[in-house]
């Protein structure tokens, strides 16, 4: 059974999977190339600049899903439980109409290694710092024809 995360969003754009199939942008890689190197802030200011430029809001809360997920891992990092659960927990739930695909990120997979995490902590009830500190957290992964491009 799959458990439901309590995080409440933002109404202002309505997902749509039909800017899924486009191709990533040069700025996007850099962006998912920080997530992947736990660069969690320096992500989060890439995707933001992206998120604030974007004129079409089907897009807008698959870069905030994506941009929040490496959030709440930099809340994790840093022992902050309520940061975790608040912006892991929202970020999760922006992605999942994106899922299983989009812009070649395996978004199904990251929904659910980020979920882990979350119900992880959430279970625990607490963090203290340095509980993350050593863990590897899940990353950004591309289907296979979008790494050959």
């Amino acid at each position: 059974m799959t458990r439901e995360i309590p995080a409440q969003l933002a109404s202002r754009d309505a997902p749509t999977r039909a800017c899924c199939d486009r191709a990533l942008t040069p700025e996007m890689l850099r962006a998912f190339a920080q997530f992947n190197r736990g660069e969690y802030w320096a992500q989060h200011e890439t995707l933001e600049a992206l998120w604030r430029a974007e004129t079409d809001p089907t897009i807008r809360n698959f870069y905030k899903g994506i941009l929040q997920v490496g959030v709440g891992f930099h809340h994790l990092r840093k022992g902050n439980y309520n940061g975790v659960i608040k912006v892991l927990g929202r970020g999760i739930n922006y992605l999942k109409p994106y899922a299983p695909e989009c812009y070649g990120v395996a978004v199904a997979r990251l929904i659910e290694e980020a979920s882990a995490v979350y119900w992880q902590v959430r279970d625990k009830g607490r963090l203290e710092t340095g509980d993350w500190a050593k863990e590897e957290l899940p990353q950004v992964h591309f289907q296979a024809a979008q790494r050959s491009k």
